[in-house]
């Protein structure tokens, strides 16, 4: 895997949050995973969250002096555990603390602490409070610590996350939950796919200034291989079809799409949205189609 290019080459830059308490690292791994490195400034403490391999992420902090001592997992997908397998293998995962959701206690290697919505976690002077974001996948936490959010599958910037488990009212209400964070809340999430799932919220928001700005912005980005990440939930409210199923655009043009289905309230015209998007007709858009 270490062979194929990741979709970012120039990663952003580490950046200060929690008025600066914390410091917080990005490494690319395979494809389009993004994995975060959560540093305690006071301490040097660091936490590693989700990843598909070691390699890249033990190098990272050899080259940055970083000291991690714990892997925060989000869920069980094998790209977010790869990296507690590939420890393993290396006979190394025991130096870890785990901490990982208890409702797949099971299925996490290496697991010493297992949490669920309401609990803390300490790395640290930092605590971090843990939510269930279910929807993508059942078990499936986020991990939130002041102007920091760590979503992994649940909320993509501009998009969210396959509905593995489902069932759409509850990734519906994981997204809430999260649209109703602070504005400036930094999303770390676990993937690079933000130009692609603006691709799709054009085609159903393509009267939205907010998101004709940020397309512009992603692509001249992306163009010249840097990330877009992390997002904030202020510019999630603003141009992610999934936090405005309630906007009057979003419903008429998932009413267009789907004459046939009952939009009788925001948790249907989101199940009708996340359907459109796996339908993939927006993959037909041609590029002049977006804004440039």
């Amino acid at each position: 895997m270490n062979a194929i290019e990741h979709a970012v080459t120039q990663p952003s830059p580490p950046f200060e949050a929690c008025d600066g308490r914390a410091i917080v690292h990005q490494v690319p791994v395979w494809k389009d995973n993004l994995v975060w490195l959560l540093v305690c400034a006071r301490t040097g403490e660091a936490a590693i969250v989700d990843g598909p391999e070691a390699g890249p992420v033990l190098d990272y902090c050899a080259a940055h002096d970083l000291r991690p001592t714990t892997i925060l997992n989000t869920h069980t997908h094998h790209d977010h555990i790869g990296i507690n397998r590939d420890l393993a293998r290396r006979g190394t995962l025991s130096d870890y603390r785990v901490v990982g959701p208890a409702r797949a206690a099971k299925d996490v290697p290496g697991l010493t602490e297992s949490v669920d919505e309401g609990d803390t976690v300490s790395v640290g002077d930092l605590t971090l409070r843990v939510l269930r974001t279910e929807g993508h996948i059942d078990g499936h936490i986020s991990y939130l610590t002041g102007d920091l959010l760590f979503c992994g599958d649940t909320l993509f910037a501009g998009g969210c996350g396959y509905l593995f488990d489902g069932p759409p009212a509850k990734m519906h209400d994981s997204l809430t939950r999260l649209a109703a964070l602070p504005t400036q809340t930094k999303v770390c999430c676990a993937h690079e796919y933000t130009e692609d799932n603006l691709q799709f919220a054009w085609s159903v928001d393509s009267q939205n200034e907010a998101l004709a700005d940020r397309i512009r912005h992603v692509r001249a980005l992306r163009a010249e291989g840097k990330c877009t990440l992390p997002s904030t939930i202020g510019l999630e409210r603003s141009t992610n079809p999934f936090l405005r199923v309630g906007a009057a655009a979003v419903k008429a043009a998932v009413a267009a799409a789907w004459p046939d289905r009952a939009l009788e309230d925001e948790a249907a015209v989101f199940a009708a949205a996340r359907a459109l998007k796996d339908r993939k007709d927006y993959k037909s858009l041609p590029a002049g189609a977006l804004p440039s």
